[in-house]
């Protein structure tokens, strides 16, 4: 039996088609494939591939509309609902092909084509980049084959950032025709529908709340209608970006009764630099608040570009980090080093829970189930010295085998103050106290250093797994403070803030 309120329309393609009678927990690949759209592909099902991606359109700070590349095998339908999709069908035909499908057939970028139309959508929305200039501004078709044929150039002569690719994974064909493809493009055509289509605002998540066959979603207009609802439904299942979630969902075939959509309250959403601290809406995006900060935290500026993948910060929230409670989440370290605090909201009130008091075991927390994570708190001054160091199997989206971040303060040669986060080397991302203390008071220098390292290589319970031997993780958590300490003295081998 269905049961509906409100509109459950959304637009693909610029046609507006309805969800009536799709289960509560499909994803948006298998809707938009049962729809008749299946260039969009499933590769993965956990957000790795990239071969389901499609462009979303998200609000900008000045009211106009950015096309966002996300994975829609993660994504909750009923999560689009009043929202606009475009897919790779809706960029071109064969008869009158986009750019950049046009430079990706062009180029040899396409083999077995199970990839292109993920590779087409995420290198859309980087052609669509409203700040990408080419690097000669006095041409619209930059094409320098000399900055093409450069194999460690990461941005084109046209201003495309090939790491907006970083989330697309091809087997068959090599990735030097599609950086060739996404090099040699131009510039948006004035009359180009998708790029006038960013001067005018993206229209906002419908309020939804369908029941279907013994599961419910729900999209709350305001915090306290959710706040309300946690107190009368405790067991909901929370959900912002969905990049955890929607892994349960496909792989693990996780179903909740009641689904609840936080990720577009606006009250969760602020991000707010006052004197005494910044303050962090947990519904914001690794990418919102990326941009947002604009390196005003250099801890996080570091941080951002190794999180996952470009599909994945762009979807994935602060809030839904720390409340997966994952021992391998990398944004807990960061904000432990910087001695963030939580602030939770219930029916009742909020509460303020520092970070390090925050996890009590696996995926457990303090928080109670009938709160939401509504900001974290980054107290200022920050410390003057900072790094966030992550080894992973690959360089980019990839899981931490060991995540480390440091921030200290430094003054006349000796550490006053320093507070070091770890993720992968306990149930929980943890504080490293006893390195803390064998720098505080100590002179920055190789030989405080060493003996601390030492220390921190003994810190934490760290377990062999398929990423990494216990031995190998507790051996590169030393490695991360020598290399602190190297790129401090010697700035030009390293971003150290």
């Amino acid at each position: 039996m269905e049961h509906l309120l409100g509109d459950t329309a959304l637009t693909v393609n610029g046609t507006p088609r309805s969800l009536a009678g799709v289960a509560v927990h499909t994803n948006a690949l298998d809707w938009l494939r049962a729809t008749g759209l299946p260039g969009s592909k499933e590769g993965c099902a956990e957000g790795e591939c990239g071969a389901c991606a499609v462009l979303l359109a998200t609000p900008t700070a000045d009211g106009g509309t950015a096309w966002t590349p996300v994975n829609s095998c993660l994504v909750p339908a009923y999560a689009l609902v009043g929202q606009e999709v475009v897919t790779a069908e809706g960029l071109g035909t064969p008869e009158d092909m986009h750019p950049v499908q046009r430079s990706l057939a062009e180029g040899g970028g396409s083999q077995c084509g199970y990839c292109t139309p993920g590779f087409a959508c995420s290198m859309a929305g980087e052609f669509y980049r409203s700040d990408r200039r080419p690097a000669d501004a006095g041409t619209d078709a930059p094409d320098a084959p000399e900055a093409i044929d450069d194999p460690h150039a990461h941005h084109g002569p046209n201003g495309f950032d090939l790491h907006a690719l970083s989330g697309n994974l091809c087997r068959c064909t090599g990735y030097r025709p599609i950086r060739d493809a996404a090099y040699r493009l131009g510039m948006p055509d004035p009359a180009d529908p998708l790029a006038e289509r960013r001067r005018h605002p993206s229209p906002g998540p419908g309020a939804t709340d369908v029941s279907l066959d013994g599961a419910r979603f729900v999209r709350p207009s305001a915090l306290g209608e959710v706040l309300d609802l946690l107190h009368d439904e405790p067991d909901a299942r929370l959900v912002a970006g969905a990049t955890d979630w929607g892994v349960e969902v496909n792989l693990r075939a996780a179903r909740a009764p009641l689904v609840v959509a936080i990720e577009r309250l606006p009250e969760l959403r602020d991000l707010v630099v006052g004197d005494d601290a910044i303050e962090i809406g947990a519904a914001l995006t690794i990418a919102e608040i990326e941009r947002g900060l604009a390196g005003r935290v250099p801890l996080l500026a570091q941080l951002a570009p190794q999180f996952a993948s470009p599909l994945i910060r762009n979807r994935a929230t602060i809030g839904g980090n720390l409340g997966t409670g994952s021992p391998i989440g990398d944004v807990s370290p960061a904000l432990l080093a910087l001695d963030a605090r939580v602030v939770l909201a219930s029916a009742s009130g909020e509460r303020v829970v520092a970070l390090d008091e925050y996890f009590t075991g696996y995926r457990r927390s303090v928080r109670r189930p009938d709160e939401v994570i509504r900001s974290v708190r980054v107290p200022l001054p920050l410390a003057g010295v900072t790094a966030f160091h992550k080894v992973s199997k690959r360089r980019f989206d990839d899981i931490s085998s060991v995540a480390v971040a440091f921030a200290f303060g430094i003054r006349n040669g000796v550490v006053t103050d320093a507070r070091i986060g770890l993720g992968g080397v306990a149930a929980t991302p943890i504080r490293a106290r006893e390195t803390e203390q064998a720098l505080v008071g100590g002179a920055w220098s190789i030989a405080t250093i060493g003996a601390a390292a030492a220390v921190l290589g003994a810190e934490g319970t760290p377990m062999s797994d398929h990423r990494a031997s216990a031995q190998y993780r507790a051996v590169m958590l030393g490695n991360a403070l020598l290399k602190l300490y190297a790129r401090s003295t010697h700035p030009s081998d390293g971003a150290v803030a």
